[in-house]
C-alpha cells in the first residue's frame, strides 16, 4: 500500500490505546472462519514480493551476459522470463484482490449482522440513552475500520515488511556499498513524510468533524419535523449560510490535503531521483574501475526506488495497526452492551392466555447507565457519567386485573402510569416483586409469545416510511387482505385508506407524516387489532382524535376489546367513566381503586382529577 493511504490514520484516535490480549483473542476468533483465505492472502503477498525481485535480476543477466556474448537464445529466454514474471505478478495481484475482497466483505457482513441482531435485543432503556447517529456510525464506519485490519492494514504491513527485507537482501548481495548509500538518503524522505503525515492527519480530523456537523444539520433539517420547524421559525438564508460555512471549510481542506499529498509525492519522486542519480554516480565509477558490472548497476538502480516506498509506509505502521484494533474495540463495545432482558433457561411459551394480570408487590427503578448502555454512545464522552440508579418510580404496586375487564390508570403526570404498563410486555423488568400473566411470572415466559399476546397503541404511534399495507402487516406478516380490511373497518380507518392516492399501497411518509394525527392513531389501532392480542394497552391512544373520530374509535373499541383485558391510560372522560376498574396512581403508588362512581363519592385524589378534567373538557367544548 502506498504511504498516502497510511496517512489517513489518526494518531489522536489511538492516543493512550493499547492492544490488549483479550481484543486480539476475540479478533482471532472472529477471523477463524477466514483462516484458509487469510493464509492464501498472505501467500499471494509473499509470492508477489519475491517475484517482483526477478525483473531487475533478469535485466542484469541480459546486460552482463546475453548481450556481450551475443547469446540470442539466452536473450530470448531471459526476455520471456521477464514477461512470465510480469504475467505472474498480474495474476497474483488479481488473486490478492480476490482474497482481500472475500475476507473484507465477509467480515463486514458478519459484524453488521451480529451488531444489528444484538442491538435489536437490547432493552428499551439502551435506546433512550443512545445517540442514534453514534450507533449507526458503529455499524458503518467502525465495522469498515475493523474490516480494514484484515485486508488493507494487514496486507500493507506484511507486504511492506516482505518487500523491504527481500529488496534489501537482494541489494546487499549485489553491492553492499550502494545499499548503504541508498539507505543513507532515507532521512531525506522519512522526516518530511512524518511532518506531512501529521498535517494531513490534522486536516483529516477537522474534515471529518465538519462533515459530521453537515450530516447532522441535513439529517435534522431534512426530516419532516425539522423541515416544518425551519419553515415556521427558522431563516432559510441563515441555514444556508451556516451550511455553506462548513462546506466551504471542507472545500478548503480538500484543496490543502490534495496539495500536501502532491507535495509528498513530489518529494518522494525527487528523493527517488536523487537516490537513483547517486547510485549511478557512485556505481558508474565502480563500473569504470572494473569493480562492478553494468547489469548489476542497472539492477541496483531499479531496487533503489523499490525500497523507499515500504520504508516510508512502515513509519506509520503502528498507528495503522492501533487504529484498526481501536475500531475492533469499538465494535466489541457495542456487542458487549448488557442485555438484561433475556429469556430465562427453560422459559415457556404463553399458550392460549386468558389475560389475567397480577402485580405482586412490584417495585421498579430505572437501571444505572452502566447496566443498560454504552457511555461512548450517549454523547459527550468528556462529560461525567452518573452511574447510580434513580429512586423508585413504582413502589409496592399490588393489583389484580381480571380477564376481559377494562382498567383505567389515572394519576398526575409522572405518577408511573406508563412505566407500569411497560412492565407487562417486559420493556423493563421489575426491580422487586413480580408481574404475572395467568399465574406465570412474565420473566419465565418467552418474550416472543408474551409480546404476541399483548397489543400496544402509544400516544404517538410510529409508522415506517413504507406503504399502509406494509405498516399493517408488520404486526402480522401472514394476514390476508380480508383480515386487514376487517381490522381497518373496526378501527374506522378503511374508508380513509381507500381515498388515499394508492389506497393500501400509499406510502405514509417518514413517521407517517402524510396522515393526520387522528388517522395515524386509527391506523395504529388497526395494526393492534390485526395482531389479535389477548391483552391490550392503550397509552392515551385517543388523545389526538377529534370528538367525531374519538366517538367512532371508542365505538369500535367497545366491540373489538370485548373478551380482552384492556389497560387504558387516558385523559378523556369517556374512557374513564366506562372503566370496570380505575387505579389511581400518585408518586409510584396506588392510592385509590374502584369504579368511577365509588371514587367520585370518596372525594379523594380521583375526584379532584376528575373535576379538573371536566373543567378542561367544558372549556374545550366552549372554545369549539
Amino acid at each position: 500500500m502506498g504511504p498516502h493511504l497510511a496517512m489517513g490514520s489518526d494518531p489522536e484516535a489511538v492516543r493512550g490505546a493499547s492492544i490488549t490480549p483479550g481484543v486480539v483473542r476475540r479478533v482471532g476468533r472472529l477471523a477463524r472462519p477466514y483462516r484458509p483465505m487469510l493464509a492464501g492472502f498472505l501467500a499471494t503477498i509473499v509470492a508477489a514480493a519475491v517475484i517482483a525481485l526477478a525483473p531487475p535480476l533478469l535485466f542484469r543477466r541480459i546486460i552482463d551476459d546475453a548481450i556481450p556474448s551475443g547469446d540470442r537464445a539466452g536473450l530470448h529466454l531471459l526476455a520471456t522470463l521477464v514477461v512470465v514474471a510480469a504475467v505472474a505478478d498480474a495474476a497474483l495481484a488479481f488473486a490478492e484482490r480476490w482474497f482481500s475482497s472475500k475476507i473484507g466483505e465477509g467480515l463486514i457482513f458478519d459484524l453488521r449482522v451480529a451488531l444489528f441482531d444484538h442491538v435489536q435485543h437490547l432493552p428499551i432503556s439502551f435506546f433512550t440513552r443512545t445517540q442514534t447517529g453514534a450507533l449507526i456510525s458503529r455499524l458503518n464506519n467502525d465495522v469498515i475500520g475493523a474490516q480494514r485490519a484484515f485486508t488493507t492494514t494487514l496486507g500493507s504491513v506484511v507486504s511492506n515488511v516482505i518487500v523491504l527485507r527481500t529488496t534489501r537482501t537482494a541489494m546487499v548481495i549485489l553491492e553492499w556499498r550502494l545499499t548503504v548509500l541508498a539507505l543513507a538518503l532515507l532521512p531525506l524522505l522519512v522526516v518530511p513524510a512524518k511532518r506531512v503525515g501529521r498535517r494531513l492527519q490534522a486536516l483529516t480530523r477537522e474534515g471529518m468533524d465538519l462533515n459530521a456537523a453537515m450530516n447532522t444539520q441535513m439529517t435534522e433539517r431534512f426530516g419532516v419535523a425539522g423541515a416544518l420547524l425551519v419553515k415556521l421559525f427558522g431563516d432559510h438564508d441563515r441555514e444556508r449560510d451556516e451550511f455553506a460555512l462548513r462546506a466551504g471549510r471542507v472545500r478548503d481542506i480538500g484543496v490543502r490535503s490534495a496539495m500536501y499529498g502532491r507535495t509528498f509525492f513530489i518529494a518522494l519522486g525527487l528523493v527517488g531521483a536523487v537516490g537513483t542519480a547517486a547510485v549511478y554516480w557512485v556505481g558508474g565509477q565502480l563500473v569504470i574501475s572494473g569493480a562492478l558490472t553494468v547489469g548489476t548497476l542497472v539492477a541496483m538502480a531499479a531496487y533503489v526506488t523499490r525500497i523507499y516506498t515500504p520504508l516510508t509506509s512502515l513509519t506509520n505502521a503502528r498507528i495503522d495497526v492501533m487504529t484498526a484494533f481501536v475500531s475492533f474495540d469499538r465494535v466489541f463495545e457495542v456487542l458487549d452492551a448488557p442485555s438484561p432482558i433475556t429469556d430465562r433457561p427453560g422459559a415457556v411459551d404463553l399458550v392460549d392466555p386468558a389475560g389475567r394480570i397480577t402485580f405482586d408487590r412490584v417495585r421498579f427503578r430505572y437501571p444505572a447507565p452502566s447496566e443498560v448502555s454504552v457511555a461512548s454512545l450517549e454523547g459527550d464522552a468528556t462529560a461525567p457519567v452518573e452511574d447510580a440508579a434513580g429512586g423508585f418510580v413504582l413502589d409496592g404496586i399490588d393489583a389484580e386485573l381480571e380477564p376481559g375487564r377494562l382498567v383505567a390508570l389515572v394519576g398526575p403526570s409522572g405518577a408511573g402510569k406508563t412505566t407500569l404498563t411497560s412492565l407487562i410486555p417486559r420493556l423493563y423488568d421489575v426491580t422487586d416483586g413480580a408481574v404475572r400473566i395467568d399465574g406465570h411470572d412474565v420473566r419465565d415466559l418467552t418474550q416472543a409469545s408474551l409480546r404476541r399476546a399483548i397489543g400496544v397503541v402509544t400516544q404517538d404511534p410510529h409508522l415506517f416510511h413504507e406503504s399502509v399495507l406494509d405498516n399493517l402487516r408488520y404486526a402480522r406478516p401472514g394476514a390476508t387482505t380480508a383480515e386487514i380490511e376487517a381490522a381497518c373497518r373496526a378501527a374506522r380507518i378503511h374508508e380513509v385508506i381507500t381515498q388515499l392516492p394508492d389506497g393500501y399501497d400509499t406510502i405514509v411518509g417518514e413517521r407517517g407524516y402524510r396522515l393526520s394525527g387522528g388517522e395515524k392513531q386509527r391506523l395504529a389501532i388497526a395494526r393492534m387489532l390485526l395482531e389479535d392480542p389477548r391483552i391490550v394497552i392503550l397509552d392515551e391512544a385517543t388523545s389526538h382524535l377529534d370528538s367525531e373520530s374519538e366517538a367512532l374509535v371508542q365505538e369500535a373499541l367497545t366491540t373489538a376489546l370485548a373478551g380482552r383485558t384492556s389497560i387504558v391510560i387516558a385523559h378523556r372522560l369517556s374512557t374513564i367513566t366506562t372503566a370496570d376498574l380505575i387505579l389511581v396512581l400518585d408518586r409510584g403508588r396506588i392510592v385509590e381503586r374502584g369504579t368511577h362512581a365509588e371514587l367520585l363519592a370518596a372525594g379523594g385524589l380521583y375526584a379532584e382529577l376528575y373535576r379538573t378534567l371536566v373543567r378542561t373538557e367544558l372549556a374545550g367544548t366552549a372554545e369549539t
